[in-house]
């Protein structure tokens, strides 16, 4: 199954000490997707911010390269639901605005509980 993970996603192991792609493995997750929006997103986190969230940044921009890289351009949030959409896919994400648009157009959302272990929401 298919998953595109967040720009935050991709910040929790860092944050939260969660290993994201053994989480998905045992959701039954096995083909990761970002697109270049999320990327993007890091690169500017990488050059804005100090001290462990720009640590955490620049864990995540490296974890991005263990995904398969989607060109698409834009705003994250929308490049996120449509690539969701066009590729039957889940989404990683805490973003709460994102997950509902996500549960609108119905589409599975994972997401962090009890910072400790990720979980399937719809």
């Amino acid at each position: 199954m298919k998953v595109i993970i967040d720009t935050n996603a991709l910040m929790i192991p860092v944050q939260f000490n969660v290993d994201i792609f053994e989480e998905l493995k045992r959701l039954g997750y096995d083909t990761y997707l970002v697109p270049t929006a999320v990327i993007n997103e890091l690169d500017i986190l990488i050059k804005n911010l100090k001290g462990g969230d720009r640590t955490a940044a620049k864990v995540a921009r490296a974890m991005a390269d263990r995904c398969e890289i989607i060109q698409a351009d834009g705003h994250a949030d929308d490049v996120i639901l449509d690539l969701a959409i066009s590729h039957a896919a889940s989404v990683l994400t805490n973003d709460i605005g994102l997950r509902k648009r996500l549960k609108k157009r119905d589409v599975p959302a994972i997401c962090l509980r009890q910072k400790n272990r990720l979980e399937i929401i719809s």
